[in-house]
């Protein structure tokens, strides 16, 4: 972070070419905010081959540079806070998901003992199924699973 070095470089070269020492570069292509993909402290490097342009980075203050590198994105360039978008789970893969699980507990609770299952159990296999194979087009939730 800003001052942990004794190594510091006053090559005029980079202070000509990356005026603000620090530097955050990220995918222009990117949807923004965009996640860093580095982190770069130009005053501790002896060549600049390889290094992005500092106008495809966001030059950084002292205090951003350390500041927190993680739960952050560039956007306008700028450093602002992100969080993940969550990722959309589709009410057929929901249904896929829970109709497993209900498997599971009924076959722990009843078919492993050679019992039936009961019609709370019964019905709300069928609505899971019916969600998952597509023949229920008009549910938009999961059924409500039994009590027991």
């Amino acid at each position: 972070m800003a001052g942990t070095s004794d190594h510091v470089n006053n090559n005029p070269e980079w202070v000509a070419l990356y005026p603000a020492r620090y530097y955050v570069s990220y995918d222009h292509s990117d949807t923004e905010p965009a996640l860093p993909t580095g982190w770069y402290d130009m005053a501790l490097y002896q060549s600049l081959d390889g290094f992005p342009m500092a106008s495809d980075m966001v030059g950084l203050t002292a205090d951003q540079w350390d500041g927190p590198r993680f739960g952050v994105g560039i956007a306008n360039g700028h450093i602002v806070p992100y969080t993940p978008p969550m990722p959309v789970i589709s009410l057929k893969e929901q249904a896929s998901h829970a109709l497993s699980l209900a498997r599971s507990y009924i076959y722990s609770n009843y078919g492993i003992l050679n019992e039936p299952t009961p019609d709370s159990w019964v019905t709300y296999l069928k609505a899971l199924m019916a969600i998952q194979n597509g023949t229920d087009t008009t549910s938009t939730s999961l059924p409500a699973g039994p009590k027991s």
